[in-house]
């Protein structure tokens, strides 16, 4: 359930993001990383970038050593390296860092993480130079991207395998892909760029590897997915309760009110917006009813998918926390022209709410597919054909789909167990606790994914539900709500069939898998009825 890696950056056309002293934003990371969005280095960070290295430079030519410029690291830290090895030093540690295995990591996280760094490396207190910054900036512009493996993170002393493949390069060693995406070496990519390799001085070398970019870059594409991912599942469940002749009552400001959870009120006014003017639910509002309350999967729909908001919101505070944070050690203190060491590195606030947000995604898509679940039993779907099947008994309908939805849920509950609680000591002792923060947020990764899908599973069933509601039953001739409306309209139109005997079911699944992730569910609503909270 990933991505491409291979995948290029979207052709949408965004203009130049700049890189200042102060933090970039989960849209600008959104920007550069998924759409290709160009950088540029402003003269305010060129200007902070000098002042650091002036403070490098004059403490590598002092006579007591200073970590980071005239040491080794980490374990071998007590080595004083003389002045003739300091750039063997840096070449050394970028080359037996980069050390990573595994496939590609995916385009759009190696841009999120070289961005990431760039903005760290603009706020002037890593000690690089300024030829070495803008060459990071250009290869981001010119959409030069690095190779990256899966494995060589522990999430502490920073993304260091990952950072030192995207190192290596600056130093024209490694393998990157080039804009459209063909694999070559690093030096042949930067000559038909036209851009030169740096020869790293003191410093550079642990300033380029020594941050969270890794982690927080896929932190902040989580969270820009979520916050659509959480839309979506709430027009989902408008949807399932709207189809499963289920109240919208429970949805009403005046209850939401009684437990003030903010999350819990955006979702249910969704809700409530979703199901204005459905001529489904007002069919059977009448005093003939007879149902007293409806099952949890729709009536707490708002409690789930609220609590998920707000988890995703606590996370992306920690997100601009980091974002606002200059990650690296030592650490450069121009104003008072002095380098310290520090414990910044360590990845877990990062980790933390990356392990969170797996719940998150876990259990959202468990009621998800509770609900689609309800809308295939004959002894709980009020009507419908047993599994929406066209033939009961000859057609299974979306019998299996369900199985699907089943098989990813269980799988979300696997990848929710935390990563950060472990931790396996690295560097001979030195580096005894460490955060699993690439972990984490690799495995959020594929719970967004599959997130994704069970939502869009729900809606596929959901629509069909809603076609056979109004066209057979006591619903006949009965409109739907404007808003669940136009996502049916939105799938016949993609080439989504509606109801009818068996066919191939994969090629659809896919299709509104894409129409989720793309957001054009969320599009095709607020069309209809005003943007969604």
């Amino acid at each position: 359930m990933t991505s491409n890696p291979l995948a290029t950056p979207s052709t949408a056309t965004r203009g130049t993001v700049a890189i200042g002293v102060g933090p970039v934003s989960i849209d600008d990371v959104v920007a550069v990383a998924r759409d290709g969005a160009p950088v540029a280095l402003t003269q305010e960070a060129l200007a902070a970038i000098d002042r650091a290295r002036a403070v490098v430079d004059s403490l590598a030519t002092a006579a007591t050593p200073a970590y980071g410029i005239s040491t080794g690291f980490g374990a071998l830290a007590t080595r004083h390296i003389l002045p003739d090895l300091r750039a063997q030093l840096q070449r050394s540690l970028v080359r037996s860092h980069a050390a990573g295995s595994g496939p590609e990591v995916e385009r759009e996280v190696v841009r999120a993480l070289m961005l990431l760094r760039l903005s760290t490396l603009a706020t002037g207190h890593t000690g690089v130079r300024r030829e070495t910054a803008s060459l990071l900036a250009a290869l981001l512009s010119r959409g030069i991207t690095p190779v990256v493996r899966e494995y060589g993170s522990l999430g502490c002393s920073g993304d260091l395998a990952p950072l030192a493949h995207c190192a290596l390069v600056l130093m024209g060693e490694g393998e990157v892909r080039d804009a459209a995406g063909t694999l070559m070496p690093a030096a042949d990519a930067l000559l038909a760029a036209g851009l030169a390799p740096v020869e790293l001085a003191e410093k550079e070398g642990l300033a380029l590897i020594n941050g969270t970019d890794g982690m927080l870059g896929m932190l902040a594409l989580a969270i820009a997915d979520l916050r659509r991912l959480l839309r979506t599942a709430d027009v989902a469940a408008a949807m399932s309760v709207e189809a499963q002749l289920a109240t919208d009552r429970v949805f009403a400001p005046e209850l939401q009110a009684l437990r003030p959870h903010p999350g819990q009120a955006l979702s249910a006014a969704n809700l409530v917006a979703l199901l204005a003017n459905s001529g489904v639910v007002a069919s059977h509002r009448g005093p003939d009813c007879n149902r007293v309350q409806d099952a949890y999967s729709l009536r707490c729909s708002p409690q789930v998918h609220g609590a998920a908001r707000d988890t995703v919101e606590y996370a992306a505070t920690v997100a601009a926390r980091e974002l606002d944070s200059a990650v690296d050690n030592p650490v450069v203190l121009a104003e008072e022209s002095r380098v310290e060491s520090n414990g910044n590195f360590h990845g877990a606030p990062v980790a933390y709410v990356l392990d969170f947000l797996a719940i998150v995604a876990a259990d959202v898509a468990s009621i998800s597919e509770r609900r689609t679940d309800r809308f295939l039993d004959v002894a709980r779907n009020h009507g419908l054909p047993a599994f929406l099947a066209h033939d009961p008994g000859v057609d299974s309908g979306h019998m299996i789909a369900q199985y699907t939805q089943a098989a990813i849920v269980s799988e979300l509950k696997r990848l929710a167990v935390p990563a950060s609680v472990d931790s396996i000591p690295s560097s001979a002792m030195q580096e005894d606790h460490v955060s699993m923060g690439w972990s984490a947020a690799r495995k959020l990764r594929r719970s967004v994914d599959g997130l994704t899908r069970v939502v869009a599973i729900e809606l596929l069933t959901a629509a069909r539900a809603l076609d056979l509601r109004v066209s057979t039953g006591s619903t006949t001739g009965v409109s739907p709500a404007p808003g669940t409306a136009a996502v049916v309209r939105l799938l016949r139109e993609a080439g989504v069939p509606g109801p009818g005997p068996d066919r191939f079911l994969s090629p659809e699944v896919e299709d509104v898998v894409g129409l989720v992730a793309s957001g054009a569910v969320v599009r095709a609503v607020e069309h209809v009825i005003g943007e969604l909270r």
